[in-house]
């Protein structure tokens, strides 16, 4: 499946783009099923047809809001006359709010929000600043740059079904953040809790007590609900068997993935492809200023 990454002059200096659907390029409005290994936020003001995120279709209401985070996979479906404003950044343009990682990964649950009258205003006059601040690359461009995204995230938490995160008891723990990110890459569903454990430099026993205090799920708990996701997005959106399926996910018996993903869903892995097998669009191509198709 396409990973799309984001391409810019200086990636180390400004993790960060933001562009019409036009000027971002094709890639932009690709209408078959890829990932990112990095946030977007989409604002559509116009336009017709549907995007689909995680396999669930939402017919375009403009104006509305949804934000893509790593590893979600999405396409927009059969759009026309399409409209409005992309952002794209990675983790490390969020350092200097790292609690909007916590804000984007709940409103990711939620795409397709719809962009109030009396919201609308206010969010068409603050990304028409980003886009100024963007070009102009005045003294502390990336400091404003940084304020005026965490302000944006704040008004998306805002708009009517958006899924605010719950109020924190204390700072989230670096292990259990740490172990969250490294969750959300394409491809790490497929690893056991020791081996996330080994990487983030602590026991088993303290990743699973950390993890639990500030989720309320296990670490293996999180890595079923990941497998069984990203076996969804495989199955739907790529050409792979369910025995290549089941390797990617790290289950060496594809027997025993099928009785997995049986337990976790109620379906089959063969029944879940044949219902969704409407999913998946054709490819297309071209290059763009600010993203980069590579193949997961």
């Amino acid at each position: 499946m396409p990973l799309h990454r984001l391409d810019v002059p200086a990636p180390h200096l400004l993790p960060f783009a933001i562009g019409s659907f036009d000027t971002i390029g094709p890639l932009a409005r690709a209408n078959f099923p890829h990932r990112h290994s990095f946030h977007e936020i989409a604002y559509v003001t116009g336009g017709r047809g549907a995007h689909v995120v995680d396999l669930v279709r939402r017919p375009l209401r403009p104006p509305e809001l949804s934000v893509i985070v790593p590893g979600q996979v999405h396409h927009w479906e059969q759009v026309a006359q399409l409209r409005g404003w992309v952002i794209l950044f990675t983790e490390d343009f969020l350092l200097a709010h790292p609690g909007d990682r916590d804000a984007l990964a709940a409103l990711g649950g939620c795409p397709g929000l719809r962009v109030t009258a009396g919201a609308a205003p206010r969010i068409d006059s603050l990304v028409a600043e980003m886009v100024r601040e963007h070009g102009e690359r005045a003294d502390g461009f990336i400091s404003v740059l940084q304020a005026q995204l965490h302000i944006l995230i704040a008004q998306a938490l805002r708009l009517p079904g958006a899924s605010v995160p719950a109020p924190a008891t204390g700072r989230t723990p670096p292990v259990a953040r740490e172990f969250a990110a490294l969750l959300a890459r394409p491809g790490a569903a497929g690893r056991t809790v020791r081996s996330y454990a080994e990487e983030l430099g602590v026991s088993v026993g303290h990743l699973t007590e950390v993890v639990k205090r500030s989720t309320g799920r296990t670490p293996g708990g999180l890595i079923r609900h990941a497998q069984t996701v990203e076996a969804k997005r495989l199955l739907s959106g790529s050409g792979l068997s369910v025995a290549q399926v089941a390797a990617r996910l790290g289950f060496a018996d594809p027997a025993y993935f099928c009785r997995f993903f049986r337990r976790e869903t109620g379906v089959s892995p063969g029944d879940f492809r044949r219902a969704t097998s409407g999913t998946a669009q054709g490819r297309t191509t071209g290059g763009t200023t600010a993203l980069e198709g590579a193949e997961a």
